[in-house]
C-alpha cells in the first residue's frame, strides 16, 4: 500500500492512495490552519471504525441477517500533552434490521476485533479500545 500528501497551501494537503481517491487534509484556525479538511487524528479514527465496519456488515450478510440499516460511531479520547495520542476509544454499533439475533452481532463485532480488522489490530496495542453495540427493529 502506498499513500502520499502533497502541500497545497499553509496547514492544507491533498492525500491520496492506490486507490487513487483523494481526502482533503487541514487543520484547525488556532494552530494557523484554514478549517478545510479533516485533521490527520481524524482519518484515523474514521479508518479504524470503517475498518471494523466493513467487517462487521460483511458477516452478519454472511450470517443472513435481516439488516436495513447499519452505523458505527466512535468517540475518543486524547492524551492532553503533545502528542495528543488516543488514550481510550469507544467504538458503538447500531444494527438496524428485522429479528437480527444479538448473537450474531456479538460474535460479528469479536471476529472484526480479534481476527479481521487490522486497524483495530494494529491500535489496541496502545490504546483501550471498547465497544457496545444496540439493534434497532426495522
Amino acid at each position: 500500500m502506498n499513500a502520499s500528501v502533497t502541500w497545497d497551501h499553509g496547514l492544507t494537503f491533498a492525500g491520496t492512495a492506490d486507490s487513487g481517491f483523494v481526502v482533503n487534509l487541514g487543520s484547525d484556525p488556532s494552530v494557523g490552519g484554514d478549517d478545510d479538511g479533516f485533521r490527520p487524528m481524524e482519518l484515523i479514527l474514521t479508518g479504524l471504525i470503517g475498518c471494523t465496519a466493513m467487517d462487521v456488515i460483511s458477516i452478519l450478510r454472511k450470517k443472513r441477517e435481516e439488516v436495513t440499516g447499519f452505523r458505527v460511531t466512535a468517540e475518543a479520547e486524547q492524551a492532553d500533552q503533545h502528542p495528543h495520542v488516543f488514550t481510550k476509544i469507544h467504538i458503538h454499533y447500531i444494527v438496524e434490521g428485522k429479528l437480527v439475533k444479538p448473537a450474531s452481532v456479538e460474535r460479528a463485532i469479536e471476529l472484526s476485533e480479534v481476527r479481521y480488522c487490522p486497524a483495530q489490530a494494529m491500535l489496541k496495542q496502545t490504546v483501550d479500545i471498547t465497544s457496545s453495540y444496540e439493534i434497532v427493529e426495522a
